[in-house]
Formats: C-alpha cells, structure tokens, sequence
C-alpha cells in the first residue's frame, strides 16, 4: 500500500497538513489512528521527561486546541466530515491518557493499548461527541474523551497491580 496524499490545495508541507497529520503520520497506510498514536508516544516521553505530568497535559491542551483549527480545516478540504489522515486528535488523547503515567515502556504499551480499544469502540460519552459535534470540535473531543477514560483505566490498572 502507498502513502495517502493530502488534499491538493492544502500539499504535504502546508501547516495544516503537517498538524492535522501529525506531520505525516497520518498518511501512512493501514490504520492512520494508529499510527498517529504511536507517532505521539516518544513526544510523550520526552515532554513528560522535561516537563513533567503537567507539562505532557499542557501540550496535551496546546494540540486540542491547534488541532481543532487543523483538523477543521483538513476536513473541509477533503471534503469529508471526520477525514482519517487528520491524527492530531489521536494525540491529544493519547497523551491525555499518559498524563500522571510513569515513564516506563510497559505503562505506555498499556496506555496506547487502552486509547486505542477505547477510540474505536467510544464508550459514552465519545460517541455522543463524535456523532453531534461537528467541524474541529466534533473530530477532537471525542479522543479527548476516550484519552481519560484510558488514563483513568491505566491508573486503576497500575493501582490494582502495585505499580502506582
């Protein structure tokens, strides 16, 4: 399978592309989703190794509010609702559910694990958000909210085997 281009107006290195894709990740074939939350892991690890839990949740805040603008934006050239390659959502998320998490290889496996089962199946009140919401708000919190539903199961998780 090859790469996923982006909309013609918008090109590869357009600012919105390079966010709503998370700087390609979300071109990649397969599962975008994925691939956006993997691609978010290492930036998780390093922020949260030089700005701690609250900085990782400060740019958790810093990207839902930049991605709300590019994943809009994205979207709309792509003519679609909520376009697949648009992953910057995946990472708010993700790192919402690394937030308070120790940085262990373990801990993230399980945290991408649980963001991921949690964005596919959206449990209430996700699905609501994904299904009313629309534009760049609809896209994002709808990760957002599947994020902390993941950190609260990895936190309980980790709780109930002694790692926490």
């Amino acid at each position: 399978m090859k790469p996923a281009k982006p909309p013609e107006e918008l090109g590869f290195l357009h600012p919105v592309t390079l966010t709503a894709t998370w700087c390609g990740a979300g071109l990649l074939p397969g599962a975008p989703g994925s691939w956006g939350s993997l691609a978010a892991l290492p930036f998780a690890w390093g922020i949260t190794l030089t700005a701690g839990p609250w900085g990782l949740l400060m740019a958790a805040f810093c990207v839902f509010i930049a991605g709300c603008w590019a994943a809009a934006h994205y979207s709309r050239c792509a003519g679609q609702k909520d376009c697949q390659h648009v992953v910057i959502d995946e990472v708010a998320g993700q790192w919402i559910a690394l937030s308070f998490a120790p940085v262990d290889p373990f801990v993230y496996f399980w945290a991408f694990f649980l963001f991921r089962v949690l964005d596919i199946f959206k449990p209430w009140p996700a699905n609501l958000a994904d299904r009313v919401l629309s534009g760049g708000w609809g896209i994002m919190l709808d990760d957002v909210i599947a994020g902390t539903y993941a950190a609260l199961s990895l936190h309980l998780g980790l709780y109930a085997i002694g790692l926490l």
